[in-house]
């Protein structure tokens, strides 16, 4: 386990997301600091995604803040000052989807380097330097030149996630990144995602069903449920001490 530091990275306050009549968001209210790994887990459809989505303005949260690495950002309707704030939260917050949404005419370093020279300025050698490091990382030093067809859901996985970390974010946000996987290859997304935690004390928040995962590195656990964050805890405080009996029937569900 990584050390945490006090100071929060991810603050979010009341945070609220309507989709028309259907609230997805009724309320949330949570904290990551520094080093801090949080797990989210829960049932398809209780808000578990949109809130990762809320947390880097991908979707517009309807009412609350959002704060990463000190920039605040109230939720409501866009503007062109606001537009500007979200693309600088949005560089502290690296994003691993579902889905790897690789560039698919760029070799696996192009897509590591594509967001450090485009959007932050980075010369290409220093790019290519820092893109090769994060690729040897990740267990792919001799697939810098594949293009994604040529590399299986792992290898693009693993891919989308040195290109998350090129940007040097505060917070890593994933949302369920080995559930497109077939079974043998989640093992080694979520060995590259240990590591980022043990080695790198990387904050993360994982939205996952990898409940193994989460037991292992997880420091705190979030149970989604309609909306709300119902219970939260360390890993054994979930595990073996539940207080609600719709967190057990998850559990129980999925163990």
């Amino acid at each position: 386990m990584g050390a945490i530091d006090g100071q929060p990275v991810v603050r979010v306050e009341r945070l609220r997301k309507r989709f028309g009549p259907l609230e997805v968001l009724k309320g949330i209210d949570l904290e990551v600091r520094r080093g801090e790994v949080v797990v989210v887990f829960g049932r398809s459809g209780s808000g578990k995604s949109t809130l990762l989505r809320c947390i880097n303005f991908l979707e517009d949260p309807t009412e609350g803040v959002v704060e990463v690495a000190g920039i605040r950002l109230e939720g409501g309707h866009r503007t062109r000052g606001k537009r500007e704030a979200i693309r600088q939260l949005r560089l502290h917050a690296g994003m691993v989807f579902q889905q790897f949404n690789l560039f698919p005419h760029m070799t696996a370093l192009g897509n590591v380097i594509e967001g450090p020279v485009t959007v932050k300025g980075v010369s290409p050698e220093e790019a290519r330097a820092r893109g090769l490091e994060l690729l040897a990382k990740v267990g792919l030093a001799d697939k810098a030149d594949e293009y994604p067809i040529r590399l299986s859901g792992g290898q693009q996985q693993r891919v989308a996630i040195a290109r998350a970390l090129a940007m040097e974010p505060d917070v890593m946000l994933f949302d369920e990144p080995t559930s497109a996987l077939d079974p043998e290859l989640i093992g080694e997304v979520l060995a590259v995602m240990r590591s980022l935690a043990t080695d790198l004390h990387m904050t993360m928040i994982v939205v996952t069903h990898e409940m193994g995962f989460a037991r292992e590195v997880a420091h705190r656990m979030c149970f989604f449920h309609e909306g709300v964050i119902l219970e939260e805890g360390t890993p054994q405080e979930i595990f073996e001490h539940t207080r609600f009996p719709e967190t057990r029937k998850f559990l129980d569900a999925v163990l």
